[in-house]
């Protein structure tokens, strides 16, 4: 049986304080940018299929 996820609730902390080390986090940041065009990537595609109904 397939699971409907209805509400999706996302919570994010922003401070003003930078907490990255500023040397060597270029390879973290890549990775994290990778990681967050992935998800985007996901979200529109499960948008555009829940349009396509």
């Amino acid at each position: 049986m397939p699971i409907e996820i209805k509400e999706l609730n996302i919570k994010i902390n922003v401070s003003g304080q930078s907490e990255r080390p500023q040397a060597g986090g270029g390879e973290q940041e890549s990775a994290h940018e990778k990681i967050i065009e992935a998800c985007v990537e996901q979200v529109m595609e499960l948008l555009s299929k829940k349009e396509e109904r």
